[in-house]
């Protein structure tokens, strides 16, 4: 008997499907099947195997960072990611802009009846890699399966826990005048790969998204000793919305110069064609550190290690927030958020 003969009088259960069914997030023998066939089997680990409905952690220190974050990118799969590595570095670099180490991540699925049981491993497998980079673990999750036609193929939500080791409060509140504004590499690849991809457009080279996780080189700067006192990475809104979020939060100006603000050629030249400003398109591996200037020569050495370290500016004065751009030919100009949204569903 073949997957279009059964039916519900079949008194033997068919088990292997080509595409997602919805009873496959019913709760029964399928979802069961799934979940030890696929899941298990790519994020295996000694708390998975508690097999509780909420999984018991040792933490060995007071101070914990948690987050939580949804992830519904349009395509599923683009050039230098997919939704699998956006779920795990997103929520990795969440924790990692707080100074806290990534411990543990939890994850729900919602996934849409029909998507092919490839393409779901595919986004597992990257799930499992992109953990292993980090290095956290995934120690409990949730699935369920909705209508077909009612999703995208698969909604992604992942929360996280990180440890806090040292004393610093990395938070806008923190930020000083005098304190240099780095960046960890260039801007805008990110935004530009998902709209290549959604809207077919070649260009001499494939742009591939910076998706990454953050934690490593976050650690890096703390464990050196350098006073980190503040972050943030630069996702939707890109780096200027990062720049102007953090002068309203702190009260500071900052001085932005655009000669120093990495941006690759192709990456320029693609905005140039769809109209758009690197400055505002968003990235998934890049962040902006406020530290002193005393610290300047060993944050970009540990930046460099791990990307392309620049100074892209300075905070001057307190109460007189906004963010100037200093331009390539020495005209000043005024950065402000966007209103409304450059790029939807992008992560």
């Amino acid at each position: 008997m073949n997957e279009q003969e059964f039916s519900l009088s079949c008194p033997i259960p068919i088990t292997n499907y080509p595409n997602v069914m919805m009873a496959h997030g019913g709760g029964g023998k399928l979802m069961q099947q799934l979940i030890e066939k696929m899941f298990i089997t790519a994020f295996g680990n000694s708390f998975l195997e508690q097999r509780t409905d909420s999984v018991l952690l040792n933490l060995d220190k007071n101070k914990i960072a948690f987050t939580t974050d949804s992830y519904v990118v349009k395509p599923l799969f683009f050039p230098g990611g997919d939704i699998g590595s956006l779920a795990v570095n997103g929520t990795v670099n969440d924790l990692s802009m707080s100074g806290a180490k990534p411990m543990y991540i939890s994850l729900g699925m919602i996934i849409e009846e029909g998507l092919p049981m490839e393409t779901l491993w595919q986004i597992v497998n990257s799930l499992k890699i992109n953990c292993d980079l980090a290095g956290v673990n995934i120690v409990t999750g949730d699935t369920k399966v909705v209508d077909k036609g009612k999703g995208d193929g698969i909604f992604i939500n992942t929360s996280g826990i990180g440890i806090i080791e040292h004393d610093f409060t990395i938070a806008p509140s923190s930020i000083h005048e005098g304190d240099l504004i780095f960046i960890n590499g260039d801007i805008g690849r990110h935004g530009i790969a998902i709209m290549a991809t959604r809207e077919n457009l070649e260009f001499e080279t494939v742009i591939e998204s910076d998706c990454a996780p953050l934690n490593h080189v976050v650690q890096d700067l703390l464990s050196s000793g350098i006073e980190i006192h503040c972050m943030r990475d630069l996702t939707r809104g890109g780096l200027v919305s990062g720049l102007v979020e953090l002068s309203n939060s702190s009260g500071y100006e900052f001085v932005v110069n655009e000669k120093d603000v990495p941006v690759r050629e192709d990456v320029n030249g693609a905005c140039e064609l769809m109209g758009f400003d690197p400055m505002f398109v968003a990235n998934e591996g890049r962040f902006i550190s406020f530290i002193p200037e005393k610290y300047a020569d060993a944050a970009l050495q540990i930046l460099n290690k791990h990307g392309e370290g620049k100074i892209i500016g300075r905070v001057e004065k307190k109460n007189n927030e906004g963010v100037t751009l200093i331009s390539r030919i020495g005209t000043k100009r005024i950065l402000d958020m966007i209103s409304g949204e450059q790029l939807p569903r992008i992560c």
